[in-house]
């Protein structure tokens, strides 16, 4: 009878000394570290990106930038994260490669889900100089098409009513930084660290919009010790399975409940506009730049269009990751001719990149096997993404009197991919957007009438502006794609769009987008 396996150790500070030495650990002591930073949203995008930027920094310089790690939605992470003493394990995967690396400058988790006070209270604290945010776009309660508010907001409407006990992340920082201002008065910087185009412009008019409605000059004191720069991140970190869980106890030998994958390219670009103390990211590879605008722009329209066309085409071709929608020969042509041919043209220089080369490199990152990145994923949320990807660059096409034939596709993509789930067309697979519920209202009481279902969806204004949704060019593109997409053969949108060949110029002048 063979005796029982011993039980796999789980990571934690005691486990530190004795990991294999195929694992990179904290070069710093981790007692010393005093915390000097916040997090809002500790999920495995901020573990797999500020956090390394940070413990690089820590190993370079040690000083006190120890990060406590905030979530104010689920999941929790007292029983993962903070039963690890904050540790956790970030693998690099590239095909066959694995590069493991414990992380070690969270020094403490706070869960915050049920009351905003314990959040409250390390957001408030004269010993935190630095809050950075990781908490998706539709976390910052603004209305897509134009960056504002949403009043209509649940949490926000709470949030009027009850600004003492917020449940927004605008009403939390609002909240926090009135008690700075009433207790010890220290600048603060907030960084938005989401993927939008101009996040520290968003982030300081949604805190901003709730200040101003309290009578303590509270927008005053913040427009003079607050800072909020944008900021430009990019790292691919798909949601951690059990397969990388057990990854981890299979090759290194330990248990790991919060490990992280990403991919061996990263990037951050943040706006040198601070408050007080700021970490010195610039020394480990982040770059501090005067405007981020250039690099916002190649990213959101170049790597995450992408993503999102292969995603939501993806899906509709039966496919279950951005890999393997990329490997697709008719998405894999699609996408880079749509990249290169109408969205490229639209964009600013950037100092230092090449545009076709860096289309090229983005592909080349959607290809790795070994990041799977579930298409529904991507997917989620598209409402809030769309405009900065998809709607900008044909905006912009559209001002000129240039072909949208290949661009218009996605955005019918995405239009299809939430209708399909509803009702009316079967539910085929459940998701995850805040406008899921109005369109399937939409589709349910149109039908599948093409136009009927494009005049409806592109009249939801906090998405689509009126100028656009009434372009004649931009609403018939994608009504024409809306209807092969909806088809027995999807893909036969895709081929549509490559067969008209190289796009030429509108026949007729441009109408006001």
């Amino acid at each position: 009878m063979r005796a029982a396996a011993a039980p796999v150790e789980t990571l934690g500070p005691e486990l530190l000394s004795r990991l294999p030495s195929a694992v990179q650990k904290p070069s710093y002591d981790r007692t010393a570290l005093a915390p000097g930073m916040a997090h809002i949203g500790v999920g495995a995008f901020h573990r797999c990106h500020q956090a390394e930027y940070t413990d690089d920094l820590l190993s370079h310089r040690p000083d006190s930038w120890g990060v406590i790690g905030i979530n104010i939605r689920p999941p929790r992470l007292a029983e993962t994260l903070g039963g690890q003493g904050g540790l956790y394990t970030r693998l690099i995967r590239q095909d066959i490669h694995v590069e493991a690396r414990v992380i070690g400058g969270i020094v403490r988790v706070v869960d915050s889900q049920e009351s905003a006070a314990p959040a409250l209270e390390v957001l408030a604290s004269s010993g935190i100089d630095m809050v950075t945010l990781t908490v998706t776009e539709k976390g910052y309660c603004q209305i897509p098409s134009n960056g504002a508010l949403d009043l209509d907001h649940p949490d926000i409407v709470h949030d009027l009513a009850n600004p003492q006990t917020p449940r927004s992340v605008p009403g939390m920082l609002a909240r926090a930084l009135e008690l700075r201002m009433a207790s010890h008065g220290r600048p603060v910087t907030l960084l938005s660290c989401d993927n939008i185009p101009t996040n520290g412009v968003i982030l300081e008019t949604v805190v901003q919009a709730l200040a101003s409605r309290r009578n303590n000059g509270l927008a005053d004191w913040i427009s003079a010790n607050v800072a909020f720069p944008s900021a430009m991140v990019d790292r691919i970190a798909p949601a951690t399975t059990p397969a990388d869980i057990e990854l981890v106890a299979r090759r290194f030998g330990y248990h790991d409940a919060a490990v992280v994958v990403g991919e061996p390219f990263r990037q951050w670009v943040i706006e040198q506009k601070f408050a007080g103390r700021v970490p010195r990211w610039d020394l480990v590879g982040a770059t501090f730049v005067g405007d981020v605008t250039p690099f916002e722009h190649l990213k959101m329209r170049v790597l995450n269009g992408a993503q999102t066309t292969l995603a939501t085409l993806g899906v509709l071709a039966g496919l279950e990751h951005t890999s393997d929608a990329i490997a697709d020969p008719l998405l894999a042509a699609f996408v880079r001719r749509m990249l290169v041919e109408e969205t490229l043209p639209t964009l600013m220089p950037v100092p230092g990149v090449a545009p076709q080369a860096y289309v090229e490199q983005s592909l080349g990152r959607l290809r790795n096997t070994a990041i799977r990145h579930r298409n529904h994923q991507i997917a989620t949320d598209g409402s809030q993404k769309i405009v900065q990807r998809l709607l900008n660059p044909i905006r912009d096409r559209l001002a000129k009197g240039e072909s949208i034939a290949l661009l218009s596709v996605p955005v019918a993509g995405w239009i299809a991919y939430l209708i399909q789930a509803s009702a009316r067309f079967g539910k085929r697979w459940p998701v995850s957007d805040p406008y899921a519920g109005k369109v399937a209202e939409i589709a349910d009481a149109t039908g599948r009438d093409p136009e009927m279902l494009a005049a409806g969806i592109l009249a939801i204004d906090t998405i689509f502006d009126p100028g656009l949704a009434t372009n004649g060019d931009f609403r018939g593109a994608v009504t024409s794609a809306l209807d092969k997409l909806l088809s027995d053969d999807p893909m036969a949108a895709v081929r549509h769009s490559l067969e008209q060949g190289e796009p030429a110029r509108l026949k007729r002048p441009a109408q006001s987008a």
